[in-house]
């Protein structure tokens, strides 16, 4: 099948270009390899997108992605892996395969840039933390440096000042870079010191950083802090996600994708839009309105070529499958599973080919283990392919010990033979957990979603006993994906166990790890790793420990 258009990136610009491509009755899929919504998840607050006076960065992109859906864009989670721009049809290359267009948006956006200091690296997920909304909370009750000086470092800091005792911000520049408001607001909030003309040099510590050094770029004075351990939040700009196609495509001095006005690379029918194009300001307002400039300008370039090459097509619109919401067993009592949540579920569960059983062990004296089995007995009504076994701690030590249940709360899944698959949750499942709760169930009561060949031979020829902990924050938007990824490893592979365990509910495990950073991954309880990991990572991970 030939698309219309390719979208590659599913954040505000990509799913702003589906919004008007569908609208325009083009055929269009937009890929993804992480969350959808992409950076603005991690946004608490939005406060300037223009008639929205107050709402979240989730919310935002959860009504953007249903507004994509009504216009019948397919979605597709994947890993772009390489391009061919070449010829008419543009072609994408992804970890499932080829996918082919008639036109391309590239809309990967940008992450987080380094700035490469003595002990940035080494201390990532020990103190060095690029995300506030993943990894503020961790810092509760301690100092906290923020670097940098643009609008993420002025917005960050003052979240930051929910969890720490004080928030410094280390700023390079005589002053904001941000809008004079946003810059104000910063300087007068409680608890936030600024040093202006001020760069970090190191960082240092053992298991966390303890000591600090940091230069007057004017006076060259040099002065440290230290102390017990602190958070060091680096908002120093982005990288650009342009390391694919740079060498085909001009790009500035910094790695943006340099466009017209119409956001037209210099290769016809391919077009960029959002944080990776090269502009003057990057918020949310100006990647929307990229995308939907480069889906016009894609949907004209397409109807030229059809016409140039006589290709005649009948238009159907595709409509995203909605749940009649008489079918969906929701009660208006439900505290969990509220009717629109059932309503978006019942799409992944009519999917369901397998009979599992999730089973919980409640522990009376903990009011989330309590929590949890309310959650799961609202979820599992939903499907007559789920069923729910709740067993009170204490009463059947048997299985306790056959599931290894040693923390709450805790909810485990017994594949369609009844056998322990090695899945296991300890938390409740919200914020961005819920959605790699809901993917493990498919993945374990379905075919699955797709995945590559060689990754199911590298976890299947794992043959030795492993235990991986996937420890999150329910607001981590980059911890879902690890989740998902660990948890297939033990349904594909009987010598793997998988926790996903909450941090906020386990301290102890926090500080055994000295964990400062989500995702963590603790592999045997020994080897541990930070951030964002593929699926082929996590396997080198186990292998290596």
């Amino acid at each position: 099948m030939i698309y219309d258009l390719a979208i590659v990136g599913g954040g505000s610009a990509g799913l702003a270009a589906g919004i008007y491509a569908g609208r325009a009755k083009m055929n269009v899929i937009i890929i993804e390899k992480g969350e959808w919504g992409g950076q603005v998840n991690t946004t608490a607050e939005v406060l300037n997108y223009p008639g929205l006076m107050n709402t979240t960065g989730p919310h935002l992109m959860s009504e953007m992605r249903k507004q994509t859906e009504s216009f019948g864009v397919e979605f597709t989670s994947r890993e772009v892996t390489g391009f061919n721009l070449d010829g008419d049809v543009k072609e994408i290359q992804t970890d499932k395969g080829v996918i082919q267009a008639r036109s391309l948006i590239l809309a990967q956006g940008a992450s987080p840039r380094k700035l490469n200091f003595e002990g940035e690296t080494d201390y990532i997920g020990r103190g060095i933390a690029f995300c506030a909304t993943c990894d503020g909370e961790l810092f509760s009750g301690k100092e906290v440096f923020v670097i940098g000086g643009g609008y993420a470092a002025a917005e960050e800091s003052i979240f930051l000042t929910r969890y720490a005792t004080k928030v410094t911000v280390i700023v390079r520049g005589a002053d904001f870079t941000c809008a004079k408001t946003l810059g104000d607001k910063t300087k007068n909030t409680p608890n936030i010191d600024i040093k202006f003309n001020t760069e970090i040099v190191k960082v240092w510590g053992d298991n966390a950083i303890t000591g600090a050094k940091f230069k007057n770029n004017i006076t060259g004075e040099e002065w440290e802090h230290t102390g017990d351990s602190f958070g060091v939040f680096v908002f120093a700009g982005s990288e650009p996600s342009t390391h694919m196609v740079k060498d085909r495509l001009e790009v500035d001095n910094y790695g943006y994708l340099v466009t017209d006005e119409n956001m037209k690379t210099k290769i016809d029918g391919v077009y960029a839009a959002g944080d990776l194009r090269s502009k003057v300001l990057r918020q949310i307002v100006t990647a929307v309105a990229d995308g939907a400039i480069a889906a016009t300008n894609a949907e004209r370039y397409v109807a030229h070529q059809k016409e140039r090459l006589g290709i005649k097509e009948e238009y159907t619109q595709k409509v995203a499958p909605k749940a009649v919401a008489a079918e969906v067993k929701s009660s208006s009592k439900n505290y969990f599973i509220t009717q629109d949540v059932a309503n978006q579920l019942a799409g992944v569960f009519a999917r369901l080919t397998k009979k599992i059983t999730l089973v919980t062990v409640v522990d009376p004296s903990n009011d989330r283990s309590q929590e949890l089995q309310k959650f799961l007995e609202e979820l599992t009504v939903l499907s007559d392919n789920l069923d729910l076994q709740v067993v009170q701690k204490g009463a059947d030590t048997a299985l306790e010990q056959k599931l290894k249940v040693d923390k709450f709360p805790v909810v485990c899944m017994l594949d369609e033979n009844g056998d322990y698959s090695g899945v296991k949750f300890c938390g409740v499942p919200g914020g961005h957990e819920l959605n790699s709760f809901i993917l493990t169930i498919y993945n374990l009561a379905s075919t699955g979603q797709a995945i590559s060949d060689s990754d199911i031979a590298a976890i299947k020829a794992i043959n030795k006993p492993a235990n991986i902990k996937v420890i999150v924050s329910l607001a981590c938007h980059l911890c879902p994906d690890v989740v998902v990824a660990a948890e297939r490893m033990a349904i594909l592979n009987p010598n793997i166990e998988t926790e996903m365990m909450d941090i906020a509910l386990f301290e102890e495990t926090k500080k055994k790890f000295n964990i400062m950073s989500v995702p963590a991954i603790v592999i045997n309880d020994s080897k541990l790793a930070f951030g964002a990991k593929k699926l082929s990572e996590i396997i080198e991970l186990v292998n290596q420990g």
